[in-house]
């Protein structure tokens, strides 16, 4: 096993002032700057300028996930206020699709506010009006260690419409305002699709019907891939050897159409944000694992710092480790390879698929600025720096770049 590298925290620092973090997006979304990075070359374009400025032939992967309103609000009979915050399914199925559709009942791990107002064997109830129903929530929390909160309700209905009508949209933190009434559009995607993220893939926000006609036109094509963001994201990174920070578990769901896209596109994958570059180097890992271990019938998993323990020499080539994962569901009869990720990739990390990024400005000493660090190297201080100086907007709804490392 290799060393693991020693990533200093103050090394990926960078003054953000707060007027510099974009509080609310641009209209029309693609109005938005475009930085290119390439032959490590800098120049300034606009977003509707993209389809332009990518090379002849790339393939661009999206994250279709969907921002879920997560933040459930009850009150107790004393007048407090409980604030339910949905991580992820426990039951009746950690499928975050499937746990969408149960009926009457579910249980999922939550952050909990002002979880010590909460007495034990309390059950909390709101109302709310769907689907020409009055429905009743309740909420019980069955255990008190993990935040397992079990929610049920009194209708024929599925999850996805409850959270819908119960819950407000989870903003980022660092915009410090209320959630609003157009961020229920603004803050998805137009191309969003799969409910289950309580953060948006942000790089996406940019594109429209009409950049996506554009990229028609140059023949540049796509598929999509599902990686529901999960509050982690917005975790900040304490440990002042970075590598030391617990990274979150997402749950990422490729279709067999991806991954026969991402094998025939192998040498052109351009990702588009962060959570579209961790899946598609999950899925290379994924095949890895198959390929090293027995195959389980629990979750396949990518631990954080499971690459970093190879040797380059000792690994097999992209295209075989992405036809491991198709012959697993070839063999299983499965129609998508469902598993998660805390893959955490930081400088010396080598990519095995993705060839560029399309991405937002991320806060300082974050793990997806050090992500940055690892595709573009020590290129990320003039990208920051130029993207400051021009008056670039930060942040989720902020403007966006498009880097192209040399190839390696």
């Amino acid at each position: 096993m290799r060393p693991l590298p020693n990533i200093k925290l103050s090394d990926y620092q960078y003054n953000l002032p707060d007027d510099r973090i974009a509080k609310y997006p641009l209209t029309p979304r693609d109005a938005s700057k475009l930085l290119v990075f390439q032959n490590g070359q800098i120049t300034h374009r606009t977003f509707t300028d993209l389809p332009d400025a990518l090379p002849d032939g790339s393939f661009l992967v999206f994250n279709d996930t969907k921002v879920i309103p997560a933040r459930l609000f009850f009150q107790r009979s004393t007048g407090a206020t409980i604030e339910v915050f949905l991580l992820h399914p426990e039951a009746p199925s950690r499928v975050i699709s499937e746990a969408m559709q149960a009926q009457r009942t579910c249980t999922w791990q939550c952050m909990i506010g002002h979880k010590k107002r909460w007495k034990p064997n309390e059950t909390l109830s709101c109302q709310l009006q769907t689907n020409n129903l009055t429905v009743t929530l309740n909420a019980q929390l069955i255990d008190h260690q993990h935040n397992w909160v079990q929610l049920s309700w009194d209708a024929d209905l599925p999850f996805v419409d409850i959270v819908q009508a119960a819950g407000q949209i989870p903003l980022p933190p660092y915009l410090n305002r209320h959630t609003e009434e157009q961020d229920k559009t603004t803050y998805q995607t137009v191309y969003s699709k799969i409910e289950g993220a309580v953060a948006a893939p942000t790089a996406g926000l940019h594109f429209t019907d009409r950049v996506f006609g554009q990229l028609k036109v140059r023949g540049i094509g796509h598929d999509f891939v599902t990686l529901h963001v999960g509050a982690g994201t917005f975790q900040p990174v304490k440990a002042q050897n970075a590598i030391e920070h617990p990274m979150h578990a997402e749950q990422v769901v490729y279709s067999k159409d991806l991954i026969v896209s991402a094998l025939a596109q192998i040498d052109n994958l351009i990702a588009v944000g962060t959570t579209s570059m961790r899946a598609l180097e999950s899925l290379y890992w994924f095949g890895v694992k198959l390929l090293r271990e027995a195959p389980t019938d629990g979750v396949h998993f990518v631990e954080q710092l499971y690459p970093y323990q190879f040797e380059e020499d000792d690994l097999p080539a992209p295209r075989v480790a992405l036809a491991a994962v198709l012959a697993h569901l070839e063999t299983t009869n499965q129609p998508a390879f469902v598993g998660e990720t805390s893959i955490m990739i930081v400088p010396s990390y080598g990519f095995k698929l993705c060839r560029g990024l399309i991405t937002n400005y991320h806060q300082p000493n974050s793990t997806l600025l050090m992500l940055i660090a690892a595709l573009v190297g020590d290129a990320w201080h003039e990208i920051y720096a130029q993207a400051m100086q021009n008056d670039y907007r930060f942040l989720s709804y902020g403007d966006s770049s498009l880097l192209l490392p040399e190839p390696s």
